[in-house]
């Protein structure tokens, strides 16, 4: 979105960092959410999210770098179902979904090699990924007061808001298609952190996960993109919810793996 671009050139210009822009190959990744799509999985942000890993990890290696930073923290998003979510570095669980729905091969798009997932899952080796924010005592609303006063950050809404796509999937797609809300999950993180309270959540989970008009908008900005009628986008939201472990995936070794990985801890 608008906001969030200008949020990152705010960033990188009071702070003075530099900025990396990785573009993926858009006919590619097209093809690749339109397979999650028509896979009717749940997961379809798992491809953003496994392709951000891939190229800092690609980055990091290129760049002698053994330590990244990660936004990721337990006071904000500790609680999130399992069944909500996939494994995002599943990378035969891409590939397989992506060859049952398209005939387009994949040349460009950034996968995250087993052997990096396995230096991730076991810390061994580097880049290591650092959860800094766990170190702290962080304050959603405090950090994001900090950053408008300071960087003029503008707040975009919701959780992921800052994609039109991100926004459309977590407020549209997972609603109406897998009866999820998102905003149950990440509220709970912030009243166990003693952020907010359970009557502050209920009140935000009564305000709609869409305006009307944002909603008719960013539909059919999103069905364009993604090459569908709005005919089309609707037999897909109609079609059987199936898991993603229908296709080939590597659960099973992963499970193996932190089973060792526990066992080796103790």
């Amino acid at each position: 979105s608008e906001i969030a671009v200008k949020n990152i050139e705010n960033l990188v210009r009071k702070l003075d960092f530099d900025l990396y822009t990785y573009v993926i190959d858009w006919e590619e990744f097209r093809e690749l959410q339109r397979s999650f799509l028509q896979a009717s999985v749940i997961d379809i942000e798992m491809l953003t999210d496994h392709a951000i890993v891939a190229v800092l990890l690609n980055l990091a290696k290129k760049n002698k770098v053994n330590y990244i930073i990660t936004g990721s923290n337990k006071a904000t998003e500790f609680i999130l179902p399992k069944s909500w979510v996939y494994s995002k570095l599943d990378a035969r669980n891409i590939r397989d979904i992506h060859k049952k729905f398209s005939t387009q091969k994949l040349k460009t798009f950034p996968f995250v090699s087993f052997v990096d997932w396995l230096k991730r899952e076991s810390m061994l080796g580097n880049p290591k990924f650092i959860k800094i924010l766990n170190l702290v005592e962080y304050d959603k609303q405090k950090a994001k007061e900090i950053l408008e006063k300071e960087l003029e950050w503008r707040d975009y809404g919701g959780k992921h808001y800052e994609s039109i796509f991100t926004k459309f999937y977590q407020a549209a797609i997972l609603p109406e298609k897998f009866k999820i809300d998102k905003r149950r999950a990440h509220l709970s993180s912030l009243i166990v952190s003693g952020q907010i309270t359970r009557a502050e959540a209920l009140q935000e989970l009564k305000k709609p996960l869409y305006e009307p008009n944002e909603f008719s908008n960013d539909r059919e900005y999103c069905i364009k993109k993604l090459g569908y009628t709005l005919e089309e986008f609707n037999d897909i939201l109609n079609l059987p919810v199936r898991s993603h472990s229908d296709y080939s995936n590597t659960t099973k070794i992963i499970k193996v793996l932190r089973t060792i990985k526990r066992k080796w801890k103790g």
